[in-house]
C-alpha cells in the first residue's frame, strides 16, 4: 500500500511501541514493589507515590509539547514557503 502522503505515516514499529509499554509497566511494578517492601511509614510511602505519578505525568507533558512545537515549526515553514511563492 503506497502512503499518499510520506510524512503521515508510523514512526514507530509495533515492537518499538511494545517495547515502549512493556519498560513502563516494569519500571512501576519495580517502583511498587520495593515501596511495597520499604520500611517506611504509610505517609512517606504515599509521597513517594504523588511524586512518581508527578514526574510520569510531566514526562508525558514535555514529550508532547516538544514534539507539538517541532511538527508545529515545520507547518509554519510550509505556510511561509507558499506564501512566499504565492505573493
Amino acid at each position: 500500500m503506497k502512503l499518499e502522503n510520506p510524512k503521515h505515516r508510523m514512526r514507530n514499529s509495533a515492537a518499538f511501541t511494545i517495547m515502549a509499554f512493556a519498560g513502563l509497566v516494569i519500571g512501576y511494578a519495580m517502583f511498587f514493589i520495593g515501596l511495597y517492601n520499604a520500611p517506611f511509614q504509610l505517609n512517606v510511602k504515599g509521597y513517594y507515590i504523588a511524586v512518581i505519578l508527578l514526574i510520569s505525568y510531566s514526562a508525558v507533558g514535555v514529550q508532547k509539547v516538544t514534539r507539538d512545537n517541532a511538527e508545529d515549526k515545520e507547518i509554519l515553514a510550509e505556510q511561509d514557503a507558499r506564501r512566499d511563492i504565492q505573493g
